[in-house]
């Protein structure tokens, strides 16, 4: 593996056509600029990097992807590290408790749909897959640019059951940050009343809200067996906004996995 990435390396150098002195002097110079001697790569060791096998420390890693204008991700991929597998590797598990999701953990790039059927008609159920015509790779930061920055995302624990059976265990929710005032009114069905992604001091929560005062009263589902709990707002709870969309998997059922007899511990 180490010698492949050599290979690898000195062919990305002669393509960029740069010699092991220009190398090194770019190193100097970017260590220089960092005030990092850890950057440096001189001539010999680099040509142990490419003819010897040897792997570069993080510090020289980072020199090489920056003079050779490369991801850092993927050049540490030539050594059989690959960041966007490592929740495969690591056997990633659904946690048990509510939690805030990052999705931009870990990722440099992520695949998405690039060209879609022109016959789309979003008025009718569809199956995304056959529509989708093209998937093509975009580094994630480039979607940040057509992110909305009122939104965040949730996903609701496992062992969460607070808005069972209307919001599964496993869901993802998407949050919108702009409407966290608590709405108060009428509402003809339970889908039509709002439901808050809610942060308190020891955990995320997902509920109907209603708040008098400081006295934030969080409701759950009238189906679910956890209580209702009232919370001072925002000392003890603070309402991050309005779940506004949810993916579940609606082949999750109660009689694999029964929402407990008693609320779950909040310890």
């Amino acid at each position: 593996m180490t010698n492949a990435a050599g290979q690898l390396l000195r062919a990305k150098r002669e393509q960029m056509g740069l010699t092991i002195r220009e190398v090194e002097a770019a190193s100097q110079k970017l260590a220089a600029l960092r005030g990092n001697d850890e950057l440096v790569i001189n001539i010999s060791r680099l040509s142990d990097f490419e003819t010897k096998g040897i792997v570069p420390s993080i510090f020289r890693l980072y020199s090489l992807a920056v003079i050779y204008g490369m991801d850092y991700s993927e050049l540490v991929s030539w050594y059989g590290l690959d960041f966007a597998d490592q929740r495969r590797i690591l056997g990633w598990e659904p946690t048990p408790r509510t939690n805030r999701v990052d999705l931009a953990a870990g990722l440099s790039e992520i695949e998405i749909p690039v060209k879609i059927d022109p016959s789309f008609d979003v008025t009718r159920t569809s199956n995304i897959g056959r529509l989708i015509q093209r998937w093509g790779i975009v580094p994630f930061a480039f979607l940040k640019e057509l992110s909305d920055s009122r939104f965040t995302y949730g996903y609701v624990g496992t062992e969460d059951f607070t808005m069972y059976p209307l919001i599964l265990p496993g869901s993802f929710l998407r949050i919108d940050e702009s409407k966290s005032k608590v709405a108060h009114g009428m509402w003809r069905s339970e889908y039509e009343r709002p439901i808050y992604f809610i942060e308190s001091r020891d955990e995320f929560l997902c509920s109907w809200c209603s708040l008098k005062g400081n006295q934030l009263t969080l409701q759950p589902h009238p189906l679910s067996p956890v209580p209702a709990r009232v919370m001072k707002h925002p000392h003890e709870a603070e309402v991050i906004g309005q779940v506004v969309g949810i993916a579940m998997d609606l082949t999750w059922s109660a009689d694999v996995q029964q929402p407990p007899k008693e609320p779950p511990s909040l310890t």
